[in-house]
Parts: C-alpha cells; structure tokens; sequence
C-alpha cells in the first residue's frame, strides 16, 4: 500500500474540542510519526502539528473530522514521495 508522509497543521481556538481530537489522533495514532503543540497564551489559541506516515485516504480522514470540530482549523501539507510500505509503530 503506498504511503505518504504528511504534516497536518491545526489551529485550535476552542479548548473545548480538544478531548474529541485528542480521541481522534488516538484513533489514529499507528500512523503518527510525531507530534507538537504550543499554546499561545496571548492570543489564547494552541497551535499543533502533527506528522503521519500513511496513505492518502488515511491522512485526509484525519485531517477532514478535525477540521470539522468546532472551533479547530486544519490544513494538509502532502510529501511529494510515496512508499510502498505502511510505517508500523514497531519500526519506529
């Protein structure tokens, strides 16, 4: 199966959608490769990224359901190499 790496960027302006999309990422956490969160306190908004290794249809799953919580913004960055192998956790 081919996959692609991808960094999924997400803006989240309502604490209160937080607990779905951390089910969400956990749902989905066999392709997460890694995964960074800043709050900006001044702004009072967290910005998170997280990076998979998965096919296509996995990647825009993902970033489709989180972006539609409320209050939470998502947006897809796609590598332009594909592999042939999926990434397991145990590989890592």
């Amino acid at each position: 199966m081919n996959t692609r790496v991808a960094l999924i960027g997400i803006v989240v302006e309502d604490p209160g959608s937080v607990n779905k999309m951390n089910e969400l990422l956990s749902e989905f956490s066999s392709y997460i490769i890694g995964r960074m969160g800043l709050p900006y306190r001044e702004r009072e908004i967290s910005i998170i990224s997280v990076v998979l290794d998965a096919p296509d249809s996995i990647i825009s799953a993902l970033s489709g359901k989180i972006g539609m919580l409320p209050g939470i913004t998502a947006k897809t960055v796609y590598s332009k190499i594909s592999a042939n192998t999926v990434a397991s956790p145990e590989n890592r």
